[in-house]
């Protein structure tokens, strides 16, 4: 397993062009910290971003699993572009011609999603404890440890939509056609919500919304909940004006269970398709 994954990392990294979009993608995290510096004045009106309480522990943790995930698109890339490369330039042959079964090929693909996902989960672990333990008004060991389940969705959600990249991949073989379906899968998900709601079911009862949250995109969006309505400051200007919706911010250990399962179906889809084509 070792062996396999130390030959994925290898390939992505002598690849010039996986190596910009993995380093892109780690500096583009890193920029999450400049949050910071956000200060600026409007009239009377006064801005400091770590002044607003978007540093707080346990808040971090689930601003910063959101924002994270933002960037995924770079290693997206990355994920189709390794698969792609392995038909064009015909590694994938030699690989099986070597001795390796088609299992394991597709096990290495996987490793790599689970180490792209871990670093990241990791990465964003470090960045959220610093930003923390330098602004936050909180530094009761209980406060700043709890609500860290964000991080595990933070996990699921990168691990599913990679999964999700890999099988585009080995389906399409080409980057850029993998990666025009994944925006038109993202673009009929959003767009047929609302087509189907209101010229077939003809209003978005409860049932119908049920359906649509357990797509795989939607499903991988629904882990993570959007932050910026649970700080204080949104609120009060919401109660202010008369618009208050409350939501439940915490994860949905549903949506964990069904990203997982989507993983392992995408998974299980690269291998059937490995496994049956004539290479």
């Amino acid at each position: 397993m070792k062996r396999l994954l130390a030959i994925e990392l290898q390939k992505i990294w002598l690849n010039r062009a996986s190596r910009v979009l993995t380093l892109t993608y780690f500096i583009v995290l890193s920029l999450i910290a400049l949050i910071a510096s956000i200060e600026f004045d409007f009239g009377p009106f006064h801005f400091d971003a770590s002044q607003q309480g978007i540093f707080n522990f346990p808040y971090i943790w689930h601003l910063n699993s959101f924002i994270g995930a933002l960037p995924k698109i770079f290693l997206a890339l990355v994920i189709v572009s390794m698969m792609a490369n392995e038909y064009t330039y015909g590694t994938l042959k030699q690989n099986l011609i070597d001795g390796m079964s088609k299992k394991e090929f597709v096990l290495s693909k996987f490793l790599t999603v689970i180490v792209f996902a871990l670093v990241s989960t990791v990465f964003i672990f470090v960045i959220s404890l610093l930003l923390g333990l330098l602004y936050s008004t909180y530094d009761e060991v209980g406060i700043i440890f709890s609500q860290m389940d964000y991080l595990l969705a933070f996990f699921v959600k990168l691990v599913g939509f990679f999964s999700f990249c890999l099988f585009l991949g080995v389906l399409i073989k080409r980057s850029a056609f993998a990666i025009g379906f994944l925006f038109v899968w993202f673009m009929t998900e959003k767009i047929g919500y609302g087509i189907i709601g209101k010229f077939v079911v003809g209003d978005f009862d409860t049932t119908y919304d049920y359906f649509f949250k357990y797509l795989p995109l939607e499903s991988m969006s629904n882990l993570i909940i959007e932050p910026f309505t649970r700080l204080e400051l949104i609120q009060a200007i919401g109660n202010q004006v008369g618009v208050s919706e409350p939501k439940i911010y915490s994860v949905d250990y549903t949506m964990v269970f069904t990203v997982l399962c989507w993983t392992a179906i995408f998974i299980w889809g690269s291998y059937a398709l490995i496994r049956k084509r004539d290479l």
